[in-house]
């Protein structure tokens, strides 16, 4: 399917800047851009690559001003990063989707399977199971007892959801997520062997959460661990029981949540960041990559660090830091030199 650049701006709310009549029918990164493709220009450091890209139409913001001629048509928008996600999402929405119910999938009886769901091969539905319209079970999914599932949601191929887990609406869950089994509880012994705690609990899963591949979610020993709407989860994360994870909170790969912490609304946490258990993190805060929080953080800001400290702080510890070898030679040579003098009394 082919869209002119007049036709993408009119649905972007944009300005074209160049020929309108020109036509794309797939995506390519700037700086690898292909005739016929659309590109986007949001951060700063691709801008060179403007002025060469071969794509035939470039996303820019409205502030972007070309130092050099430009070849493709630009569109102007207010941001192009998510003008880009507009229209994925568009292209996405017109994928014809999968639908109908598998033979060789297996669905209890006492199962209740809404309007329009997909269920692939080997998937497994257990006993009293509600899965909402417009559903879309991928093959190899494993549901376990009295979990619900709501509308118009994603279980992508190898996804494992535990007994009794709660799931809302427009969640999409990508291959391999494992949610709402055991959580890691064992209470130690005299004898210096442990006693495990059954985790009783289950797993709360909100509208429109996205969760990439191979995160582990853990049902909680009593109560519910809780992902909060809007949550995004990238691969690779480690959600403890009985965590509580705030509204539109965005946490990146390899990101481990102790449990019974309570992130709020709005957190953003960069790759490898690692939250320490029984916690409570303020709402609107950033961490950046390979943080540990290991103590509530009550204010609003910016962290980084180990342990995480306010991020302008950080980055004059770091500045300091690399020349921590001149400055231990420095002191050395002083050390010396007053020595000397002392000697010389």
């Amino acid at each position: 399917m082919q869209f002119t650049a007049k036709q993408i701006a009119e649905f972007l709310q944009g300005d074209v800047v160049g020929n309108p009549d020109v036509t794309v029918s797939d995506v390519s990164r700037i700086e690898e851009g292909r005739p016929g493709t659309l590109s986007f220009l949001s951060n700063p450091k691709y801008t060179e690559h403007v002025y060469t890209t071969k794509s035939s139409i470039v996303l820019v913001n409205r502030s972007f001003e070309p130092q050099h001629p430009v070849q493709a048509t630009m569109i102007r928008v207010d941001n192009a990063y998510d003008c880009l996600a507009q229209l994925l999402q568009l292209v996405e929405a017109a994928k014809p989707k999968k639908s109908g119910i598998s033979s060789l999938a297996y669905i209890s009886e006492t199962a209740q399977i809404g309007n329009q769901v997909y269920i692939g091969p080997f998937a497994y539905i257990g006993e009293n199971v509600s899965i909402g319209d417009n559903t879309q079970i991928y093959p190899h999914v494993f549901v376990d007892d009295n979990t619900t599932i709501g509308q118009d949601c994603i279980i992508k191929a190898g996804t494992r959801i535990g007994d009794g887990t709660q799931i809302g609406n427009r969640v999409v869950m990508q291959a391999g997520v494992a949610c709402g089994f055991d959580g890691f509880g064992f209470a130690p012994k005299e004898d210096g062997t442990y006693d495990k705690l059954p985790q009783v609990g289950n797993v709360v899963i909100e509208d429109d959460v996205e969760i990439q591949s191979n995160t582990c979610i853990d049902r909680a020993t009593i109560g519910s661990t809780i992902l909060r709407r809007g949550v995004k989860v990238d691969n690779l994360v480690q959600i403890a029981h009985n965590v509580e994870v705030g509204e539109s909170t965005v946490l990146a790969a390899q990101n481990g949540i102790a449990g019974s912490t309570k992130l709020g609304k709005h957190i953003m946490s960069g790759g490898k960041v690692g939250f320490g258990g029984h916690i409570t993190v303020a709402d609107n805060c950033v961490f950046g990559a390979s943080s540990s929080i290991a103590n509530n953080i009550r204010q609003t800001g910016a962290y980084q660090g180990l342990p995480a400290i306010p991020i302008m702080t950080f980055r004059k510890s770091a500045a300091v830091y690399k020349n921590l070898a001149d400055i231990q030679r420095i002191v050395y040579d002083l050390k010396r030199k007053m020595d000397q003098l002392d000697s010389e009394k």
